[in-house]
């Protein structure tokens, strides 16, 4: 079965998450099954990819509220995040009970559109720059690093948010220049607080955080994690088990979708091709995995 998100007072229909107007400063933030790779969404969806969005991401906002606030509220089949909202909240009392359980009560922020990447190791686009000129968003590494080696340390590589399209590198000097040196400083700050937090405690229980991406909001004033939060979507998960750099790493992301979508020889423009049973299947246990593992719980599917 895959999820999709039909409701009233959308706000935002993105590449997976569809938003909709709750009133009173508050949102429904669905985590569909669509996918996306290389910023174009792909015709097939992944089952159970939405649910494993939406609780992973809410595994990880209660743990990292201490270092940073966000904007979730509950889960949308919370009764307590629900009688938050209000009871007579039409949109609320008709959800769908399988929508219910993959979309997320979020408080309504002004989004910061930085795409705040963290990379630990040498992977991606980082590991194709490296190559071409010894360097990772500019600034010179150590020669004869290999694909997959831990960087010397983690370091802030933003990116644009493009609405449509691919997003764009960021120098430090780009983001102080929209959106002002402190705010800055913090969102690199935080950014890299974040992911050194989940890498600790991702590496504990066999999984490698590579590199991530956040987005973060204004609320009264006060800068917090808003969208997705250290999901297999936003993220690279290794298998730690086995971990040597420069070999082929098992995955608990989507890289095994963009490596057979590379295999293919398509060239990252719309349209994509239709992924085959077999990858789809794949991709669905993989990101079952990456919850299990990483939250010590097995999520019940359909």
């Amino acid at each position: 079965m895959i999820i999709e998100a039909e409701l009233p007072n959308r706000l935002y229909r993105g590449k997976v998450r569809d938003t909709f107007e709750l009133g009173d400063g508050l949102m429904l933030m669905v985590a569909t099954d669509r996918i996306s790779a290389f910023d174009v969404v792909l015709p097939n969806g992944i089952p159970n990819k939405g649910l494993v969005l939406s609780r992973i991401s809410d595994f990880w906002f209660q743990r990292t509220k201490s270092i940073v606030d966000n904007h979730l509220v509950g889960m949308a089949d919370d009764p307590a995040a629900v009688a938050s909202v209000g009871s007579g909240n039409g949109l609320l009392s008709d959800l769908d009970p399988e929508i219910a359980r993959q979309a997320m009560i979020v408080k309504r922020a002004e989004r910061i559109d930085v795409e705040c990447i963290v990379r630990g190791y040498l992977a991606g686009s980082a590991w194709s720059e490296y190559r071409r000129q010894g360097t990772v968003w500019g600034d010179k590494l150590p020669e004869g690093m290999v694909e997959g080696e831990v960087l010397p340390e983690a370091i802030f590589t933003p990116t644009t948010k493009a609405e449509e399209g691919h997003d764009e590198n960021m120098s430090v000097q780009e983001v102080a220049d929209m959106v002002g040196k402190d705010m800055a400083e913090r969102l690199e700050a935080l950014s890299l607080a974040v992911y050194q937090h989940a890498h600790d405690y991702a590496r504990e229980r066999g999984i490698i955080l590579v590199d991530t991406k956040m987005e973060f909001g204004v609320l009264d004033g006060e800068l917090i994690l808003i969208d997705e939060l250290l999901t297999p979507d936003s993220s690279r998960f290794w298998d730690a088990q086995g971990y040597v750099p420069g070999k082929s790493l098992p995955n608990f992301d989507k890289q095994f979708v963009r490596d057979w979508l590379d295999a293919q020889g398509w060239d990252h423009e719309p349209p994509a091709p239709n992924l085959p049973d077999d990858v789809i299947e794949h991709t669905s246990r993989r990101y079952l995995e990456a919850y299990r593992r990483l939250t010590g719980e097995e999520l019940a599917v359909n």
